[in-house]
């Protein structure tokens, strides 16, 4: 049985920016500071800022400018099976 999806991709993207500006704000770094830091141009991190879209090696740089790198590598670290098929499948 298929879980339930409760959000779309585009509301999981924007809430991760959200997240992300938060992180940013409580570390009193600018959005062009942290472009400065990370290698990212400051129209790409206001964009992901507001609307969630990204690249997956600029969301790296901002992750890294954050240090934050640690979390994008335990990202699917830690996935649970989700049936024995999954563990049999794993196991070949």
């Amino acid at each position: 049985m298929e879980a339930l999806i409760w959000e779309t991709a585009e509301e999981l993207d924007k809430n991760l920016a959200l997240r992300v500006r938060k992180i940013r704000k409580r570390r009193k770094i600018s959005q062009q500071k942290l472009a400065d830091l990370s290698g990212v141009s400051y129209g790409s991190i206001k964009r992901f800022e507001t609307s969630g879209q990204i690249s997956l090696l600029a969301l790296t740089k901002i992750a890294m400018a954050l240090d934050m790198a640690d979390e994008l590598r335990n990202i699917f670290s830690q996935v649970p099976y989700r049936n024995i098929q999954e563990v049999i499948n794993e196991s070949r």
